[in-house]
């Protein structure tokens, strides 16, 4: 199975009203919304759509695990940066790593693990190996 990718994937995004809290900043948990969009655009940028997916191999990548860290707020109108590089892929799950940057300054990072499962019963499936192959 792949390990660490040599350069991470690079996704830009923009700070809007909506993703900040009373104080200006960006509300803690939008940071996994931000990661979500990354990874979505990342697999784009493989050729991986994941409505394809689901409908012709039935299964679909979920959420298993999370760890994150904050660093430094982000702010209304902020241009971030948010990057996924693949730190270990196994049979049916990735393990990614993730990061937000304003700049080079890096604002919040973590670790992200995505189990591929059966679309209809949740239940863990292997990762399609053309998927696989895409990641090498």
């Amino acid at each position: 199975m792949p390990a660490a990718t040599a350069k991470p994937f690079r996704h830009a995004t923009r700070v809007y009203w909506e993703d900040t809290d009373a104080g200006g900043i960006v509300y803690y948990a939008n940071y996994l919304k931000f990661f979500e969009r990354a990874r979505t655009e990342w697999l784009r940028s493989l050729g991986v759509q994941q409505q394809q997916m689901r409908e012709r191999d039935g299964t679909m990548f979920i959420v298993s695990q999370t760890a994150l860290q904050y660093h430094r707020p982000a702010r209304l109108d902020d241009l971030l940066e948010v990057t996924v590089g693949v730190r270990h892929a196994a049979r049916a799950s990735l393990q990614l790593d993730q990061q937000a940057l304003r700049g080079a300054e890096l604002l919040a990072e973590g670790t992200i693990r995505i189990a591929c499962v059966d679309a209809p019963t949740l239940k863990l499936r292997r990762i399609p190996e053309e998927i696989l192959q895409l990641l090498q």
